[in-house]
């Protein structure tokens, strides 16, 4: 009688609740005791659409990412100059230095304070400085110069080819060799030589760096030719300074300008045209190096269009009687 009215108690209490009906079965132990095991019937056909309704409804909370973040973006479509922004800056984590521990003095007015152990470097700073750096490439791009991109840390690779293959330059992603600049002829003397004119067409009549069309008496000549110095840049963008010393070293000796982004523990005395940011993290390093591509690749259309007019931004390297 007494499980009988437990019984009764429990499926009244179940009736009552709007849910799956749940009635127990009882089986029988050897001690005379019983447990009972739940079932559970399939719901109706109105339960099951006020289910339906609610899970439609959830799925309708919350925020909508109507543009979310890509990291390839950086490299497709990398920012022009005139997209330098404080936000962008920001959410490149530009502005994360290293610790008070490894502060380098001379970078105490680019810091704009300190949290949690951390320089801070002032946004406002680096937009300034990188507009800047920008406006040479463009110029120097503009104008035919060469320009080296260096960015020897791993996984820089991509963002340096990236970033020269916009402006038309150079690039170089591996150890630094000593010397490449001190002692160019010997290093780089029997590399190859491209020689084009103002709409960058090769000119047929000169091989290898050498005047192949001189005639009968062209062994003169072509050995004239190889006295030519080794071509050197004219600007070198370096992402990574601190591993970089020794071409800085010798831009600085060859009165190479140079471009490089200054961390809170780099020396700012050691490129002509510093970029305070933080040079760690690859998202900052790359939209950095995208501005600079695309200044880059700006200059060199404008170098085109100013060309197919007739008009030399820059004083060509042979004279009319040498073609």
């Amino acid at each position: 009688m007494i499980v009988r009215q437990v019984c009764m108690r429990q499926s009244r209490q179940l009736l009552a609740l709007n849910r799956p009906r749940v009635f127990s079965r009882f089986l029988s132990t050897d001690e005379g005791r019983f447990t009972s095991i739940p079932e559970i019937r399939s719901a109706s056909e109105p339960e099951q659409y006020s289910r339906d309704a609610s899970k439609q409804k959830f799925r309708s909370l919350g925020s909508a990412v109507k543009e979310p973040y890509e990291p390839e973006d950086i490299l497709r479509n990398p920012p022009t100059p005139g997209d330098i922004t404080l936000e962008l800056l920001l959410a490149s984590q530009t502005h994360l230095g290293h610790s008070t521990s490894r502060w380098n003095p001379q970078n105490s007015s680019y810091i704009f304070g300190i949290r949690e152990g951390v320089h801070i470097i002032s946004l406002d700073v680096t937009a300034t400085h990188l507009r800047r750096a920008a406006k040479v490439v463009e110029e120097v791009a503009a104008r035919g110069g060469l320009i080296l991109f260096v960015g020897t840390r791993k996984g820089q690779k991509r963002i340096v080819v990236r970033a020269a293959e916009l402006a038309s330059g150079y690039h170089l992603f591996e150890r630094w060799i000593p010397g490449s600049l001190t002692n160019a002829q010997q290093i780089l003397g029997h590399c190859e030589m491209k020689v084009v004119n103002a709409l960058d067409e090769v000119l047929p009549q000169f091989s290898n760096g050498k005047n192949s069309t001189a005639g009968a008496g062209g062994a003169a000549e072509e050995e004239e030719g190889a006295e030519r110095p080794a071509l050197k840049p004219d600007l070198v963008v370096c992402l990574n300074p601190l591993e970089n010393v020794v071409l800085l070293h010798e831009c600085a000796l060859n009165n190479i300008p140079t471009v490089g982004i200054i961390d809170t523990d780099a020396d700012t005395t050691k490129v002509t045209y510093p970029i305070p940011a933080n040079d760690d993290s690859l998202r900052s390093v790359g939209v950095i190096a995208g501005i600079l591509g695309q200044a880059g690749y700006a200059g060199q259309l404008r170098r085109l269009r100013e060309a197919e007019h007739g008009r030399l931004t820059y004083s060509p390297t042979f004279s009319a009687k040498e073609t």
